[in-house]
């Protein structure tokens, strides 16, 4: 019954993440809020594995939260810095200069 509880718990919240994803004023509060869907899907993984006892499903949980993390990343860095490329040392308005030369 405690279970069920959570399931249903983490399923309302990647709801109202999904509506913050779909709804969010800035492109921040999108990527938080796919960020946070993944974070909850990775929960019910882990609560789907206690509940049927089979432990090799957190190791697929912790693979997820690593392809999370970096898909984050690389979305983050792609909006900042327009490209996936760029060594972070050359910022976008130097890059225009370059180009202008």
């Amino acid at each position: 019954m405690m279970f069920t509880v959570a399931i249903i718990a983490i399923l309302i919240t990647i709801l109202l993440a999904l509506v913050r994803a779909l709804l969010g004023p800035t492109v921040y509060d999108r990527i938080a809020a796919m960020n946070m869907i993944g974070t909850k899907t990775i929960l019910l993984i882990a609560v789907f594995a206690f509940l049927t006892d089979r432990h090799d499903l957190l190791d697929i949980a912790l693979v997820y939260t690593l392809i999370n993390f970096i898909g984050v990343v690389a979305v983050l860095k792609l909006i900042e810095q327009g490209n996936l490329y760029t060594d972070g040392e050359t910022s976008v308005d130097n890059q225009q200069e370059v180009n202008d030369k």
